[in-house]
């Protein structure tokens, strides 16, 4: 049995983490638990990154799991530096889509690279040795983020936590972010015939008040569907914005946001109140479709 035993059949996940990003399962593990669990579909949404999608289909087709395309990107709407946008059911080869998540992978690996380079020095300034680059690396397996910095840490000695290795070194050492803008993201989801959610929108800094404007500015640009059944959401927060989402036309989507076992929401069911419904899929597939068939 998997992490939250047999309580989800037909239910789906689409919002959970690999090894591509800053996950500690790799893709295939991810479906094996997610069919351990009884979950129709799952989304795997690395951050900026869709290289892992290959690898969960085919663990999908093995285990009797749909994998729907998807991807977590970091955007950004005036003052609002750090919102989340998850794209699904694309085309994981369209070349506009590669191309820009290349790039951006690319800065990102950079500024990972320069995020390390500050924390050996300060590690130089308190007598320890340095954290290999390619050490980072191979406890990667995809793209370098924080998270695996810290766990580069805690592998030296040099922290016990994850919780200390961003306090002490991650959070001193850290480098400025990239992000996309938000309307170019959408543009680039809808052009790869996917759709567009805005993920967990209760922790995007907007107070409740403010959600409902923010949204509507959102669907001018194209804006599809809102992350409603949320890792993190109370049941109350779940009719809340389900209700928002419905009252403007959008596709409400769900998942946990799950990254590791044993820490943070569960796989498929959050803080364990979330049963998210396979019409999810089919809601965004049938939009998806319309997509593919303008271009």
């Amino acid at each position: 049995m998997g992490m939250n035993g047999k309580s989800l059949a037909g239910c789906v996940d689409l919002h959970m983490h690999s090894t591509f990003s800053d996950g500690t399962l790799a893709p295939a593990a991810l479906v094996a638990e997610a069919a351990a669990v009884g979950l129709r579909a799952i989304a795997l949404a690395d951050h900026d990154n869709i290289d892992g999608i290959g690898a969960a289909q085919a663990a999908g087709r093995e285990h009797g799991v749909e994998v729907v395309p998807g991807v977590e990107l970091s955007v950004v709407w005036g003052e609002l530096n750090d919102l989340h946008l998850l794209g699904y059911a694309f085309d994981p080869d369209h070349p506009a889509l590669n191309a820009a998540l290349s790039e951006f992978r690319a800065f990102r690996a950079g500024r990972s690279e320069r995020i390390l380079e500050r924390i050996n020095a300060q590690l130089a300034g308190e007598g320890r040795a340095p954290i290999p680059l390619a050490a980072v690396r191979e406890r990667a397996g995809g793209t370098i983020g924080r998270p695996h910095l810290g766990q580069a840490l805690i592998a030296a000695g040099c922290v016990r936590t994850m919780e200390e290795a961003f306090l002490r070194y991650l959070g001193p050492c850290n480098v400025p972010k990239r992000f996309f803008p938000v309307a170019e993201a959408i543009d680039l989801v809808h052009a790869a015939g996917g759709c567009a959610v805005l993920a967990h929108p209760m922790f995007i800094g907007v107070a409740d008040a403010g959600l409902p404007a923010l949204l509507d500015t959102l669907i001018g640009l194209g804006l599809d569907g809102m992350e409603c059944w949320c890792g993190g959401a109370t049941n109350d927060t779940v009719d809340r914005l389900l209700t928002l989402a419905r009252r403007r036309g959008l596709i409400p989507t769900g998942g946990s946001d799950f990254h590791q076992p044993g820490m943070g929401p569960l796989l498929g069911s959050g803080l364990g109140n979330l049963r998210i419904p396979y019409a999810c899929v089919e809601e965004l597939r049938a939009k998806a479709e319309k997509y593919r068939d303008e271009r």
